[in-house]
């Protein structure tokens, strides 16, 4: 996901988190990276790896809700 982001060029200024192999790629393209299970900046939700799914999915759920 992040890495289509990193392409797209809409990184710049923004806040996230991603598997640690793609996080230097992150940082580069203008991003703060966070190394947490979860992170919500404005619309865009990040987590790292599967085993953060349930927080990653609470997350969302509770974006979508608002």
């Amino acid at each position: 996901g992040p890495w289509l982001l990193v392409s797209a060029k809409v990184l710049q200024g923004r806040k996230l988190t991603c598997f640690h192999a793609i996080k230097d790629d992150v940082i580069n393209a203008g991003a703060t990276y966070v190394d947490e299970e979860v992170v919500v900046d404005k619309n865009l939700i990040t987590s790292r790896t599967p085993n953060d799914l349930p927080a990653f999915c609470k997350a969302i759920i509770a974006h979508l809700k608002q």
